[in-house]
């Protein structure tokens, strides 16, 4: 037999939540998704705590996507190199990321449907992306 549906408490809210600002020295890849969070239609519903959590999961995606050490060079100093995420740092990302909402699957368990007009990949994503290919292949 089914459970009947929880009531959902509706606390007073003070008016709505600024996002905690980014790091412009963040990864490419962890500005990107960082940046994506503000405009998506669930982030309507983010609380102070839960822009913390979406700041934390792009520090740590961009420590980890930056380059580690992978040795040492014959003058002691490290060398360098760019590695794959540890499946470990992605697993904890998603579940993070499933906590906020942030894929359609996630938002579908919850039975929060988002329509949006089609539109082309932003500037902004698009001109980060190819900052990253550029310095990537400069180094």
């Amino acid at each position: 037999m089914n459970k009947p549906p929880i009531p959902v408490a509706k606390p007073e809210q003070s008016g709505p939540v600024e996002p905690p600002p980014e790091n412009p020295a963040w990864h490419p890849v962890a500005l990107l998704w960082y940046r994506s969070l503000a405009p998506s239609a669930q982030s309507t519903y983010y609380e102070a705590s839960d822009w913390a959590l979406a700041f934390v999961l792009a520090e740590s995606m961009s420590r980890e996507f930056a380059d580690q050490p992978v040795g040492t060079a014959e003058d002691g100093s490290p060398v360098m190199a760019a590695l794959p995420p540890k499946a470990a740092s992605v697993a904890a990302w998603l579940k993070g990321m499933t906590a906020l909402l942030v894929t359609e699957g996630d938002r579908r368990r919850l039975q929060v449907e988002v329509s949006r007009r089609e539109s082309a990949p932003s500037e902004e994503a698009v001109a980060l992306l190819d900052e990253y290919r550029h310095r990537r292949g400069a180094s």
